[in-house]
């Protein structure tokens, strides 16, 4: 095929603090044909994510960190425009964790071919995707909620707290969401069903926002975020409450430490768990949490929300927007139709 132009982004420099757009590269570059086992795949929608914070930063994690002057790589769902694999034909839509490119040029065999008569293809970037993957299992696997139970989610209106508490609504629990606007609170409770919802940002007294909205105690925390919001809810666990550790976005900049309570006593009189968590923990059961998210998504029990950036060249704003709380639901950048 020709051989159209090539668009990359690249990781410069490693933040210290924030990430700037000068800790990035746009880079041109010739796209790459096919050789045998391989395809060419077009990027449709790009995902950003909080994780990716982490992998900037050159640091032991359960991911290896990205290298300097390479392509970012990350969740990505795109459309085959040439194969020279048996295994996909032109025109078909993939998922991949793929290079923050126009173009990738990768074998076959590291994409997975999506059905776009089922669902939007952005929808395999959040409740079909990592996200709404990460809530299922964190919450289910070890947060275990119970009919009636209290749930508390922090990063409620972000793209895993969002689906964790429908789904925690699902199973009959009590939801409570933590987010920082009036209107993400007004979301979660008009659109979502959540029980309560509390602006952290405006609030005076957390600790006490939390009892009011927690009468009963907190028996499962879903933690997106750490920091002064996970030390006042940590006030209210009940006995052998359960605390997905999924995220700690109010730590992932700072350059001071990430100093709070120590919460081992508490932990140990009401004998609760916490266990962080990785998606991949679950690779093995991924077809048993997809299957269940379909059918609730088909269902009408859960409802999607995204926010989606136009433009290749607004790849870099949009990750930036992560961190100022700018988005609701799923934060995706549109590459191309």
């Amino acid at each position: 095929m020709n051989q159209p132009n090539n668009r990359q982004v690249l990781l410069s420099s490693r933040p210290v603090g924030m990430p700037t757009q000068q800790n990035f590269e746009f880079r041109d570059v010739p796209m790459v044909n096919a050789q045998e086992g391989q395809v060419v795949v077009r990027t449709l929608y790009l995902s950003v994510d909080p994780y990716m914070r982490g992998r900037m930063s050159d640091a032991k994690s359960y991911i290896p960190p990205y290298q300097l002057n390479e392509v970012i790589a990350g969740g990505l769902v795109g459309e085959i425009v040439e194969s020279k694999s048996e295994l996909f034909k032109a025109g078909d839509k993939i998922i991949g964790m793929l290079g923050w490119q126009l173009y990738n040029t990768v074998d076959a065999k590291t994409v997975t071919k999506i059905d776009d008569s089922i669902a939007p293809v952005s929808a395999y970037l959040s409740v079909l995707g990592l996200t709404g993957l990460t809530a299922y299992f964190g919450l289910l696997d070890i947060g275990q909620p119970k009919e009636g139970e209290t749930v508390v989610v922090s990063g409620a209106a972000g793209s895993v707290g969002m689906f964790v508490g429908q789904i925690a609504k699902i199973k009959g629990g009590r939801v409570v969401g933590i987010a920082g606007s009036d209107d993400k609170c007004d979301f979660l409770k008009r659109e979502l069903g959540f029980d309560a919802a509390i602006n952290y940002k405006t609030t005076r007294n957390l600790g006490q926002a939390l009892q009011e909205a927690c009468p009963k105690g907190v028996d499962v925390y879903f933690d997106n975020v750490g920091g002064v919001i996970s030390d006042a809810v940590m006030s209210l666990l009940n006995d052998y409450a359960r605390i997905p550790l999924c995220g700690a976005i109010s730590s992932y900049n700072s350059t001071d430490g990430d100093v709070g309570p120590r919460i081992q006593t508490r932990l140990i009189k009401t004998r609760s768990l916490i266990k962080g968590f990785v998606l991949s923990d679950y690779a093995a059961r991924q077809s048993e949490g997809l299957q269940e998210l379909g059918k609730w998504l088909t269902e009408g029990k859960l409802k999607v929300e995204e926010t989606v950036v136009d433009g290749f060249d607004n790849v870099i704003e949009a990750f930036l927007q992560l961190f100022q709380g700018k988005n609701l639901g799923k934060m995706l950048v549109k590459v191309s139709d």
